[in-house]
């Protein structure tokens, strides 16, 4: 249950009209009231001798009767309550106790107190209520409202208990806003699956992700095809901006524009000119500025590679870096997650989108961001970008495949250094995301693991019990459960490739396990392989490799056999 407590008016005969009106987007269903502080109250949505005018007056009544030097310029008072989409449809009589619980908790009317402000509840939706209230209590006094908004949330997390409805975790002020009831009810009529203010939300962090200047954002923007509207000031400096989307339009036909900053927080222009600027300032002053794009030989694979790479070194920050540190590679993180669902094939692209879409709640808290740390994960999201769209097969997909995999862990890790702060929100959205990727990994791993597992199948019993021997001399405590899981075929593939490659399989099985625990791993014996085939610099796609059967020493393993048909492959272990 959502409390929103709304910018406080001056004109209650407004608020009103608009309540029991049809809405901006004719979204409003059967206004009327269902509490208010006196049970006589004139309810215009049901009575039809009722009128707006009388409900304005019986409202304003303690106000009027104050001199107008005493009277408040704001004394409109106005919040909204709604339940989750998932919530079952609450009666009238449960908003009521709803409605009255809030304005206890808030201080508009305490429990027992006759001489409280006036107030009233309109419901017009299935899902939420609309209190309105005057500032100024019938003794003439103003209402003590000090910290309102958090005793809203504290009585809703009650409220959630008391009538079994999803308990939303406890905010810290730093969430984008989220879409409006005319908002959405726009978007279901337009048959779409997001408010236009989430669409641009999204638009605006792609663009953003890796980009480092302000003309490249904007080109992104613009090819985006999102309208733009810059505000500019009389010397010329921008100052901030606008977005539309081309088809969304007001009752006058005029595009709706959102400003970054009420998309989120961290997508107005000075806050996204923060990361470039600190950037640049942490860089090596021996180093040369790194403004260009990457280099054309980059590939889709590549730029996955590299992005595991930066990943798993962002994983070893969030466990041991400070706070700031922390903040800064989880915001930079979610810069990858949308680069790598803009770029990925439409198999994966839906899950990782869903999966971006969560983690942007992550990425805010009250701990300060210090950039400059988080250089190559941004460095990575620009790689990302420029390197185009990847294919769903062949070393494109397996370095998605692996990609996700390092991110996966990188979320979850993200997850719980948010738990550990009491970020309760940011680490529920930390969570759900790392169930979208799980379901991208199984999307992106099925054939690359299948490969790998054929791969593993083919090596002679010699050469696979000595991978098996590797196993259980660098890693005893997870030996067993990786030897009885299936993906164990494609890891021993994998270490037999990387001993062929001249590494030392124990040696890199110790470091691959060490440095970040695996209880969160669905298959160990996955992620095992995963991290060895990027630390060995192994093609990650199986078919781009020669077939290993024999027992002879590394470099001397001849051709194997033909490949078993598609049936010989193992039900999926994640």
């Amino acid at each position: 249950m959502i409390p929103s407590i709304h910018e406080r008016g001056s004109e209650t005969i407004g608020l009103i009209r608009y309540l029991y009106g049809p809405g901006t987007e004719e979204e409003h269903i059967d206004p009327h009231l269902v509490a208010a502080f006196d049970p006589l109250t004139p309810d215009p949505g049901r009575d039809p001798k009722a009128t707006y005018e009388q409900l304005q007056r019986l409202l304003d009544q303690p106000v009027n009767a104050l001199p107008a030097s005493r009277r408040p310029k704001k004394h409109v008072w106005h919040l909204s309550v709604r339940t989750a989409p998932e919530d079952p449809v609450l009666s009238d009589a449960d908003w009521a106790a709803i409605a009255r619980r809030m304005v206890a908790a808030t201080g508009i009317a305490p429990d027992g107190d006759e001489q409280a402000c006036r107030w009233a509840a309109v419901r017009h939706a299935d899902d939420h209520i609309h209190i309105i209230a005057t500032l100024v209590r019938d003794d003439g006094r103003r209402p003590r409202l000090h910290n309102e908004a958090r005793r809203a949330q504290t009585e809703c997390r009650r409220i959630e208990a008391d009538y079994n409805l999803r308990r939303v975790p406890t905010g810290d002020g730093t969430a984008a806003k989220r879409p409006t009831s005319a908002e959405r009810h726009k978007a279901k009529r337009q048959g779409k699956d997001r408010t236009s203010r989430e669409e641009l939300r999204e638009t605006v962090r792609r663009a953003v992700a890796g980009a480092t200047s302000e003309e490249e954002f904007f080109d992104r923007l613009a090819a985006a095809g999102v309208l733009i509207h810059k505000r500019v000031a009389p010397s010329g400096d921008l100052l901030g901006y606008k977005v539309a989307l081309p088809d969304d339009r007001n009752g006058n036909k005029e595009p709706v524009f959102y400003a970054g900053s009420t998309l989120s927080p961290d997508l107005s222009l000075p806050r996204i000119r923060r990361r470039w600027s600190d950037g640049a300032a942490a860089q090596d002053p021996a180093e040369p500025p790194d403004r260009t794009a990457i280099p054309a030989s980059s590939s889709p694979a590549a730029a996955r590679r590299r992005a595991a790479t930066a990943t798993w070194q962002a994983v070893l920050v969030i466990d041991q870096g400070s706070d700031a540190q922390v903040a800064a590679h989880i915001a930079a993180a979610a810069e990858v997650l949308d680069a790598l669902a803009k770029t990925s094939a439409a198999h994966t692209r839906a899950e990782l989108r869903e999966a971006a879409f969560a983690f942007e709640r992550a990425t805010r808290s009250h701990v300060q961001a210090e950039r400059g740390h988080d250089r190559a994960l941004r460095q990575a999201a620009r790689d990302l970008v420029y390197s185009g769209p990847a294919l769903g097969r062949g070393e494109d997909g397996a370095t998605t495949a692996m990609a996700i995999d390092m991110l996966f862990f990188l979320v979850t890790a993200a997850a719980h250094w948010h738990a550990k702060k009491n970020h309760a929100q940011q680490a529920a959205a930390a969570r759900q995301a790392a169930e979208h990727l799980r379901t991208a990994y199984r999307a992106a791993a099925d054939i690359p693991l299948g490969a790998l597992y054929l791969r593993g199948r083919h090596l002679s019993q010699p050469l696979r019990e000595r991978q098996a021997v590797h196993l259980r001399q660098a890693v005893p405590e997870l030996a067993e459960q990786a030897l009885a899981e299936p993906g164990w075929f494609a890891l021993a593939a994998t270490l037999a490739d990387a001993e062929a490659a001249g590494h030392d399989p124990a040696g890199l099985l110790s470091e691959a396990a060490g440095r970040r625990e695996l209880a969160t791993a669905d298959s160990v014996s996955e992620v095992l392989m995963w991290r060895l085939r990027r630390m060995a610099d192994l093609p990650a796609d199986a078919t781009a490799m020669p077939q290993r059967t024999t027992t002879s020493a590394p470099g001397n393993d001849r051709t194997a056999r033909p490949a078993a048909s598609r049936s010989d492959q193992p039900g999926r272990a994640r």
